[in-house]
């Protein structure tokens, strides 16, 4: 399991693309976002730089908590 810090969350909406832009790496991963402290959960057969990476594309930069 990964876990980020992604500051830039503060909606319902960047939650939506959080978990859409990890699913675009791994259709099956299990995304848990925690939006008061800017925490995202990822259970994923992907590579962490990949989930990052895809992320950082989506405007949601993200680093390793």
């Amino acid at each position: 399991m990964y876990e980020f810090t992604i500051e830039k969350m503060s909606c319902g909406h960047c939650i939506k693309t959080v978990t859409q832009a990890v699913r675009g790496c791994d259709i099956n991963a299990e995304v848990d976002v925690d939006l008061a402290t800017k925490r995202v959960g990822v259970k994923s057969t992907a590579a962490e730089a990949d989930l990052r990476t895809a992320l950082a594309k989506a405007g949601y930069p993200a680093r390793a908590s």
